[in-house]
């Protein structure tokens, strides 16, 4: 909350407002995440030791903020100064997405494993995470080798990443209308499919041999289920659900898997050029494409410049959404991006497979 609100009042409130008064004069110095073009921060290493500012105090801030951008929004924005409000809102709906991850990663890690929403009732609905409908495993889309347009071409908002629009080509391709399931993927754990070197990248396969992983993130052994395992979710210890989407996987998982199985990861045109043909929404779907600049992309003057750009590098391009993300936020064209190795966040896996005729 204190980040969200630290956003609008850095970049809009201070700059735009020439009477503005800072809530607090350390606060930019606590809340700012890694803009260097604000000055010094907090390392993010020891953002998890603060105990203060108090609740409270952090409500107060978002209530002085909140009252100067009520203010400022009652007056004709200039486009530049929208444009920035807009951001800071598609900013904090990214922030209600990691936390309710950040929750689970907290109480999924407590030896105890507590419930957040034991009976499913909150006002996000939990037990979306793990629903179990899925359509046929044995339907597949084909999309034709082909010139597409790819990236954001408007109306409406994007971030700087999914632009400027450009020509892509593809090759011939199937791709999955269903995603990978708990029991398609139990089926790779049970036959060896992480003591198989052959089906990891060697980067991968040094992961998985110095962390000894065997299952996705929050399944545990369990011998009194019929397949042996349960997993944390934000109602608590589950059952796995057999035809739910698999999540909480990394990168390496979803490659490794697609090794076995004989498919491969979709590179990131190819699913946005089958994404309006089938449901995508549930799981964050790793692709197979490197988070780059599209050609021609620029980073913005100042410091929102530094949102997307300096991390063209060492991760991979997700698509697609998932459950816990806030209503409106999607879209075809947007590209989340993490590093090979994590899994906290609802990921999953949309496997294609090549076609001769290709």
């Amino acid at each position: 909350m204190a980040h969200t609100t630290w956003f609008f009042e850095t970049f809009v409130l201070a700059k735009q407002q020439p009477d503005y008064r800072l809530f607090h004069p350390l606060y930019g110095y606590l809340f700012n995440s890694y803009y260097e073009s604000e000055g010094a921060h907090l390392a993010r290493p020891q953002r998890g030791s603060l105990s203060r500012p108090t609740v409270a105090e952090v409500m107060a801030y978002r209530a002085h903020v909140d009252e100067s951008m009520r203010r400022m929004l009652k007056e004709p924005l200039e486009p530049a100064v929208a444009a920035l409000v807009e951001l800071g809102m598609q900013h904090e709906q990214q922030h209600q997405e990691l936390l309710i991850t950040d929750i689970k990663y907290i109480l999924g890690h407590n030896p105890l494993h507590p419930a957040y929403d034991p009976l499913g009732i909150g006002p996000q609905d939990v037990t979306a995470e793990h629903d179990g409908t899925c359509p046929p495993l044995d339907d597949w889309l084909s999309v034709e080798g082909q010139t597409i347009r790819m990236g954001h071409q408007g109306p409406g908002f994007a971030f700087d990443n999914e632009s400027p629009s450009h020509l892509a080509l593809i090759q011939g391709v199937d791709i999955r209308v269903a995603l990978v399931t708990n029991d398609e993927y139990l089926q790779f754990m049970r036959d060896g499919g992480y003591q198989r070197h052959s089906l990891w990248h060697a980067e991968g396969w040094d992961w998985v041999q110095t962390l000894k992983f065997r299952a996705p993130m929050y399944w545990q052994p369990d011998p009194n289920q019929p397949d042996g395992w349960g997993h944390y979710t934000l109602q608590g210890v589950m059952p796995l659900t057999s035809q739910a989407p698999v999540t909480h996987v990394s990168y390496y998982e979803a490659h490794a898997f697609c090794d076995w199985a004989g498919w491969r990861l979709p590179t990131e045109f190819e699913w946005e050029a089958a994404a309006s043909r089938f449901d995508w929404g549930r799981r964050w779907e790793w692709t197979r494409s490197a988070y780059q600049p599209y050609p021609g992309f620029a980073r913005s003057e100042g410091a929102v410049g530094e949102y997307n750009g300096k991390f063209m590098v060492n991760q991979q391009v997700l698509r697609g959404a998932s459950w816990a993300t806030s209503p409106g936020h999607a879209r075809l064209t947007y590209r989340n991006f993490f590093h090979a190795p994590l899994r906290w966040q609802f990921t999953g896996i949309r496997p294609v497979r090549s076609r001769e005729s290709a």
